[in-house]
């Protein structure tokens, strides 16, 4: 068959359900591990399935994220792919990106594990208070990372209710119109503007007072909108991912009670189960973020070429066979777990180690505390957010 000849596919296959891969990734794994696809925006393009071909186009440079500005990219969302880090290619995205390494560091990042602990201690002994039942994406999976973070940028926790609901437009597919978007984002950049505006006056050691110190030291290092729009992105990213993880988490453990046991049992295997969570929770909805071939490329079998994009399945290459033993069971004492659940290469989450982290303790936290954690209601009654990139619950009661 040539590439000319192959079938172009809707994408996503089917829509989501629950925290359910659609078998077919696993069919496309062994048949046709780069296909062509047709997403509902934008143009055609190949979707690498397998482990080694995604980190591939997420890694190698001949595969590029800048080329894909000015491009109908293929998207899962009606406007266009908001730029910023994610569009850039080194050495423009290095420059940003060594702005806010430092900020997390895997030694900056366990400074943070005992104050993680105590907020999350927090709302624990708040939901007790009140008892049960209670909503645990609204009493305890939203402020967790929400208040790291704040703390982290330096941004004021009482302005949450604002800026959480603002962040929903980066991850919005449907769930906002194009005009709501605008408004969110450029509701999320005023706020933002104003925050540094005050840094200007009284400047602070945390990391939007070192993005100020970066700018105003050196204007080549970061112009004003990069700055503001960095900074924004930071706090939506910092926290939005991991607000829907810990219920995804939590959700898993429950419906997977002999698993739940065993961690239960040896709480120590906790960061393993977190990395093996990473890798079994298929949290995007669909794949996106395109890297455009640079030059031809042989890539599963396929000639790739020049200015055609890829995309590759995280959730996907997470379930290969070929890379994992018995990939659709979870086994949360998994000890060779290469996951890609924080992407790869240059655009790997530079925030991977912050997440780890708070998903660690939200899950010793809870399984420590409330022992006796279960669904308040009936689990086909839980209620599953839509109309985003990532999949999610809306609500999760529980008792315990």
């Amino acid at each position: 068959m040539t590439d000319t000849q192959r079938p172009v596919r809707d994408y996503p296959f089917s829509a989501p359900d629950r925290l359910h891969l659609d078998p077919f990734y696993a069919e496309l794994r062994r048949t046709e591990p780069l296909t062509r696809v047709r997403m509902p925006f934008g143009e055609e393009v190949w979707l690498a399935t397998r482990h080694s071909d995604v980190r591939t186009v997420l890694g190698d440079p001949r595969f590029s994220r800048a080329a894909s500005v000015g491009r109908d990219e293929p998207r899962i969302t009606p406007r266009p792919i908001e730029g910023g880090m994610l569009s850039m290619d080194p050495p423009e995205h290095s420059r940003l990106r060594r702005l806010i390494a430092k900020a997390f560091t895997a030694r900056r990042v366990e400074l943070l594990r005992p104050r993680t602990r105590q907020i999350a201690d927090g709302l624990i002994d708040r939901m007790v208070e009140d008892g049960p039942p209670a909503d645990l994406v609204e009493r305890f999976a939203t402020p967790l990372p929400i208040t790291v973070i704040c703390e982290l940028l330096g941004v004021p926790v009482e302005d949450q209710e604002h800026f959480h609901a603002w962040s929903e437009a980066i991850v919005s597919t449907t769930s906002l119109t194009p005009e709501e978007i605008k408004q969110y984002l450029e509701s999320l950049w005023g706020y933002m503007a104003g925050l540094i505006a005050e840094r200007r006056v009284r400047p602070t050691d945390d990391l939007i007072g070192a993005l100020v110190r970066a700018r105003d030291e050196d204007n080549d290092r970061l112009s004003e909108d990069e700055m503001v729009r960095l900074a924004a992105g930071l706090l939506a990213a910092g926290h939005e991912t991991t607000v829907t993880q810990i219920p995804n988490f939590v959700y898993v453990l429950l419906t997977h009670p002999d698993q739940l046991d065993r961690l239960r049992a040896a709480p120590e295997l906790v960061p393993v189960a977190v990395e093996e969570l990473m890798r079994y929770v298929p949290l995007g909805v669909a794949s996106s973020f395109a890297r455009y071939a640079l030059e031809d490329v042989e890539l599963g079998g396929v000639l790739v070429r020049a200015g055609e994009p890829v995309i590759g399945s995280l959730s996907s290459a997470n379930r290969d066979e070929s890379v994992f033993a018995r990939p659709d069971a979870l086994d949360l004492t998994r000890s060779t777990n290469p996951h890609i659940g924080f992407g790869h290469g240059v655009h790997h989450c530079a925030g991977a180690q912050l997440a780890r982290m708070e998903l660690q303790v939200a899950v010793a936290a809870l399984l420590e505390r409330l022992p006796g954690l279960r669904f308040a209601v009936p689990e086909p009654e839980l209620v599953w957010k839509s109309g985003l990139l990532v999949r999610g619950l809306k609500h999760m009661p529980v008792a315990w």
